[in-house]
């Protein structure tokens, strides 16, 4: 390179940031054009070809982003596309891969959605095969299938794109949804499409997963009959609630949200905080709401409320498929303008064994009632109250602050966590804080253990809680 120039010399140097080191400086900083255009030709002997060494980034001012900038910086997160000369895809299940979801890049798939007050109904039993062209993506839909929305599905993964799925299906049936991940787009995407549809069945459902947010594209695509296109980021909520409104019927039913309320043990007052919370959610909030007392034997929400009826929920359990809306109407008692109440039998001359698909769809058709449905659920564990559980939209554990609650919390939280991992966390109401002569353990400790802050505390109060049940308010 030619030496730099004082700082005082305004002049424009021809061979400054030109010219290479291997370039002879001639007497002329001008050069003609033959001999430039010889050199670069390389017909002149030792003249290095300009285009053998590898083009150099050009520096970017500080603080600028031009269009280049932001061009590899969305390629660099987009999905690689795949060309015609890529081998064949092999098809590796991807089942056990599915705990390398925590490793995906939030930027590309998303958090887990906040809760965004809708209620993604659940789909029925259907088959989904899902192939993609990413483990990242595969793991993805891995977890979608676990959730409670996808429960009665069956969903299997592979790796494989496209091109697996046609190798897959020439000799075989096709699901009802086919989950196809892919780069490709242009001709040789509809080319592939193409050989798709002549093996699918009729009534087989197709969403494609791809790179490009590109409307001509999604509109080319609806109209040779795919179901849905969805482009990165997205998390399992995504997937799910594309999945439900393909197989749902908009025109059923709506079901209402559920709230679960369990005690972390016995006698910790998680029955009396589920009353209160759906009177409230009725009386206050004017929101529809009923009440179901899950507590076969034992249940107090009829004493709560001032209640004795003839017909309970055990009625209904005992019989699931002859529960219709005009039963149920007849089975539910009034408490205010807007909440109803689901009563238990409280009584011990049955010993209530009923399986989980009779509670299953006795709650199914209640939650047909209101867009509110309280469980309150007894201190025991068994299968029904297990699913119960976990199929609530939302889950509320009440604990007293001492040891066997923080354990017993830890672990409910655990399962929750566990099998529900698209879901927000269950939420915590500490009660009887502050007992006399009773040494709490620190709110600090339930919050570290449990990884979330209580929602509410309640003092202890027994003069105020032991009116309730005598006054029936």
């Amino acid at each position: 390179m030619t030496q730099a120039r004082p700082y005082e010399d305004d002049g424009f140097d021809a061979g400054d940031e030109f010219l290479g080191d291997d370039f002879s400086t001639p007497s002329d900083p001008f050069l003609d054009a033959a001999t430039v255009e010889a050199r670069l030709r390389g017909e002149i002997a030792g003249a290095a070809d300009p285009f053998d060494e590898p083009l150099q980034p050009v520096p970017q001012p500080a603080g600028t982003s031009g269009f280049g900038a932001k061009l590899a910086a969305a390629n660099r997160t987009a999905p690689d596309f795949i060309s015609e000369a890529d081998p064949a895809p092999s098809r590796p299940r991807v089942e056990a891969r599915a705990s390398d979801l925590s490793a995906v890049s939030p930027g590309l798939y998303g958090e887990v959605d906040a809760d965004a007050g809708d209620v993604i109904q659940p789909v029925p039993r259907i088959s989904i095969e899902a192939f993609c062209e990413r483990p990242e993506t595969g793991a993805l839909i891995h977890n979608a299938g676990a959730d409670r929305r996808l429960a009665r599905a069956h969903v299997n993964v592979e790796l494989g794109g496209l091109a697996g799925a046609i190798e897959r299906f020439h000799d075989e049936s096709t699901p009802n949804l086919l989950i196809i991940e892919t780069g490709m787009r242009g001709a040789q995407l509809f080319a592939q499409l193409d050989e798709l549809a002549s093996v699918c069945d009729g009534d087989t459902r197709i969403i494609i997963i791809g790179a490009a947010n590109d409307i001509a594209l999604y509109r080319e695509l609806m109209r040779r009959g795919v179901s849905e296109y969805l482009v990165p980021p997205m998390t399992p909520l995504h997937l799910i609630r594309t999945i439900s409104g393909l197989f749902v019927d908009p025109d059923a039913p709506f079901a209402g949200r559920s709230i679960a309320f369990i005690g972390a043990k016995g006698g910790v007052g998680s029955s009396t905080i589920a009353h209160n919370i759906a009177w409230c959610m009725g009386e206050l909030q004017h929101m529809d709401t009923v009440l179901v007392d899950l507590d076969l034997s034992f249940g107090t929400a009829g004493l709560d409320f001032n209640q004795d009826p003839a017909q309970t929920i055990g009625h209904a359990l005992a019989d699931p498929d002859r529960l219709d809306d005009a039963l149920l109407d007849r089975l539910l008692v009034k408490c205010g303008e807007r909440l109803s109440l689901f009563s238990a039998p409280a009584t011990l001359e049955s010993d209530w064994d009923f399986g989980s698909e009779a509670f299953e769809t006795v709650l199914e058709k209640v939650r047909r009632q209101a867009p509110y449905v309280a469980l309150d659920l007894p201190h025991a564990w068994s299968p029904w109250v297990r699913r119960t559980l976990l199929s609530a939209e939302q889950v509320v554990v009440t604990v007293t602050p001492d040891l066997a609650c923080l354990r017993n919390a830890k672990n409910l939280f655990d399962l929750v966590r566990q099998n529900r991992p698209n879901d927000e966390p269950p939420k915590v109401i500490v009660n009887m804080a502050g007992c006399p002569k009773k040494p709490d353990i620190p709110l600090k400790d339930f919050s570290d253990a449990l990884g979330t802050a209580p929602l509410l505390v309640l003092p202890f109060e027994p003069a105020l809680f032991g009116r309730q049940p005598i006054t029936a308010r």
